[in-house]
């Protein structure tokens, strides 16, 4: 795993392990434990989707010319997902469990195809297309929170 896109990779199993946590903490009525590691995740995720949507894609986009492809279905599939979150939000501001675990249930479903798709397809087209640029790499770096 190294190239422009490795921070990001290895950002995807720090959000999975949050992720995790605050749903285990959810189901077992922990809505302490659920706050704090669904905040950590959800700071995370946000700031993933940005470096991606504002550093990432553009750089991606501006090198191959490609506007209309798997960037673009990536920035759709985020949209998706923060809405979900608005969701987890809501059912966490009310201690609805049943709420909480719906919405992740359908947030896990399409991380995993989407983190799929990036690591499998779009990654390393960006690797390919993008080099070793040390500028954007320290850029992509830089904007994720841990």
């Amino acid at each position: 795993m190294s190239g422009i896109t490795s921070a990001l990779q290895h950002h995807h199993k720090l959000c999975d392990e949050d992720f995790a946590g605050a749903e285990e903490a959810a189901h077992k009525g922990d809505w302490a434990a659920c706050t704090a590691t669904y905040g950590k995740f959800r700071t995370e995720m946000l700031a993933h989707f940005s470096v991606e949507e504002e550093v990432l894609f553009p750089a991606f986009e501006q090198r191959t010319g490609m506007v209309g492809g798997p960037t673009q279905v990536m920035r759709g599939e985020h949209v998706q997902m923060r809405d979900l979150l608005r969701q987890m939000d809501e059912a966490l501001a009310q201690k609805n469990a049943d709420g909480f675990g719906g919405a992740a249930e359908t947030l896990l479903i399409m991380m995993q195809q989407h983190n799929m798709k990036e690591e499998n397809i779009l990654y390393p087209m960006c690797d390919q297309a993008l080099g070793q640029d040390g500028d954007l790499q320290s850029r992509i770096a830089s904007g994720l929170t841990v």
